[in-house]
């Protein structure tokens, strides 16, 4: 029989040696690097008739960061589920392609290189949270400081210029970051910590009204305070992607903390009463919701098509299967192609198939974060893996919506595709997370001396 141990791991059958996978995911990960290669290999060929010169170069460098990350992980956390890396390295690939062909649709404004640097800098950090964070119940310690930190980190693009009408840059000469993309892990550890000691409080305790049973306001203030503090600065910075997306994080976190279904009733409508408030209080929040609408009204108004007409009419022309990389025109959205609206190049030039085999791409990568969280005992372990799932899978929705004008425009960043240092480093942040604790959730449980 198993003995307990420190560390929360799954059950294993006696006798039985758990399987590291580590074999498999050297394979899967030389897979998605080799993709990435042929896919700008393709672009080259399509778009000049050639394969690119620095073909090798690029696939040498996507390899070099994918190996390394691999060999940390088979060193270090021998367990950890196989899949996580090679999604993540298949769709920072994607995105590499995907931004180099923009670049020859723009001449002079080169962005893949620059993006695969910060791809550089995301997985050197990958390694540095895998080799340093041994037990993630360690990060609880710092929930409350976390906190705070993220709080600075979101109040100081207030006080610089607005970038495409939003506060949420921070530009320093040629250097720019987006500090809320770091302030969203900082917040799902503090929601998780504080969740994991009060979910019985706020699940069972408290007043009932009608068919709601409230939770006491000492137990559910705190938490509620500081989503307040969070939200009211991104509606100050006029940022509806992030305020969506921690709002959802919050809703998200406390219905698997309680299992109440009550609060995603309670979540959807504040929010949509928070998107109605925004858009009226800011106008370049109304001028979205206006276009999300009516996104063809720009071109019965005689101001021609713009962005969201545009993107729906490239996923038109992309039909089932693509025109090609390299062979579409999803330039003529403009200067948000290479961030929110890369998706309507994918749809485009890889059609209806490429979009699927991207959603499955992410949706295999979420599933695997919910499956580390279900694994794990601990409740703070629990609610930290599936909220970091969460945060994918959110961004990702409220980007595709946009995009698709399903929902408002927010000018978020597609996961580890769209171009953006600061998202694709806190992505590669978010995958680490999720390694080092499905390690410890697939570990075998120590024999009996």
């Amino acid at each position: 029989m198993a003995t307990s141990s420190a560390v929360t791991r799954t059950a294993a059958r006696p006798g039985r040696p758990v399987p590291t996978r580590r074999t498999t995911e050297l394979v899967l990960v030389l897979a998605a690097v080799l993709l990435a290669v042929f896919g700008y290999i393709e672009v080259g060929v399509n778009v000049d008739g050639t394969v690119p010169a620095d073909a090798a170069e690029y696939g040498a460098a996507l390899g070099v960061l994918a190996l390394a990350a691999h060999a940390v992980v088979r060193w270090r956390a021998r367990y950890a589920d196989p899949l996580l890396l090679p999604i993540a390295v298949l769709l920072n690939g994607i995105g590499l392609v995907v931004i180099y062909r923009l670049d020859r649709a723009t001449a002079g404004r080169s962005a893949a290189p620059t993006q695969l640097l910060w791809s550089g800098l995301g997985v050197a950090l990958f390694i540095a949270v895998v080799l340093m964070v041994r037990d993630h119940r360690r990060l609880r310690r710092y929930a409350y400081v976390g906190a705070l930190a993220a709080l600075v980190l979101l109040v100081l693009p207030i006080f610089f210029p607005p970038v495409y009408g939003a506060r949420i840059w921070i530009v320093i000469g040629p250097l720019s970051f987006q500090p809320g993309e770091f302030a969203k892990i900082l917040l799902a550890v503090f929601f998780a910590a504080y969740l994991a000691v009060h979910r019985d409080a706020l699940a069972l305790t408290g007043r009932r009204v009608w068919r709601w049973q409230l939770p006491r306001g000492r137990v559910f203030g705190p938490v509620l305070l500081i989503w307040a503090a969070f939200v009211g600065v991104l509606v100050l910075e006029t940022d509806l992607g992030m305020s969506l997306l921690y709002f959802g994080l919050f809703v998200v976190m406390l219905y698997v903390a309680t299992a109440r279904t009550g609060w995603i009733a309670i979540g959807l409508a504040l929010a949509a009463l928070g998107t109605v408030t925004v858009g009226w209080l800011s106008p370049h929040v109304h001028s979205r919701l206006t276009d999300w609408l009516d996104p063809l009204g720009s071109i019965a108004a005689g101001k021609g098509a713009n962005q969201i007409a545009q993107s729906l009419f490239a996923f038109a022309w992309g039909g089932e299967l693509g025109t090609g990389l390299g062979n579409g025109h999803s330039m003529l959205i403009g200067f948000a192609a290479k961030s929110d609206f890369i998706l309507a190049t994918i749809g485009e030039e890889l059609g209806l198939t490429g979009l699927i085999a991207l959603f499955l791409l992410y949706a295999l990568l979420i599933s695997r974060g919910f499956r580390t969280g279900i694994a794990l005992r601990d409740p703070f372990g629990r609610l930290l893996a599936i909220g970091l799932a969460a945060i994918v899978g959110l961004q990702v929705f409220v980007v595709a919506g946009g995009v698709l004008a399903l929902i408002p425009l927010t000018g978020m960043t597609l996961p580890f595709v769209a171009q953006g240092g600061s998202s694709v480093v806190t992505n590669w942040i978010i995958v680490a997370l999720l390694v080092r604790m499905s390690d410890i959730a697939r570990r075998p449980a120590p024999e009996e001396a």
